[in-house]
């Protein structure tokens, strides 16, 4: 049997690397032509705003990634809050953790702080 400590840093390990991993698979990926095209087009859209250092947006990623598999007819894009202040400024966005729904050019949903799967999927599906 594994001993307390060894297993305090085997999951440490896992968790890294993990978070390692994780970090690379998300990147900003918003294009206002894309966005704009998605708007014409009637699509749904789900943009979230996120930084690096915040806890929340941390925890929203992974949901974020998973509803992406599942809603395939909906648009996903995210950017960087710190990194993306003209978006932000042209979205209305002042806060990380933003997570939008749109439908066409119509704004249906903002929320602030979501970090549960089930209250951020139910926010997609206003959209659907």
């Amino acid at each position: 049997m594994l001993s307390c400590f060894m297993k305090k840093i085997l999951t440490f390990f896992i968790l890294f690397i993990s978070t390692a991993t994780f970090a690379e698979e998300y990147k900003s990926n918003f294009n206002i032509e894309k966005f704009n095209l998605a708007q014409n087009e009637g699509k749904v859209i789900v943009v979230h705003s996120w930084n690096k250092s915040c806890n929340t947006c941390s925890k929203q990623k992974p949901i974020l990634l998973k509803a992406k598999k599942e809603f395939q007819d909906v648009i996903f894009m995210n950017f960087e809050q710190n990194k993306s202040k003209n978006i932000a400024n042209l979205l209305k966005i002042d806060y990380w953790t933003t997570i939008v729904i749109y439908k066409g050019n119509d704004e249906l949903a903002r929320e602030i702080g979501l970090y549960k799967e089930n209250d951020i999927y139910n926010l997609i599906k206003k959209g659907i």
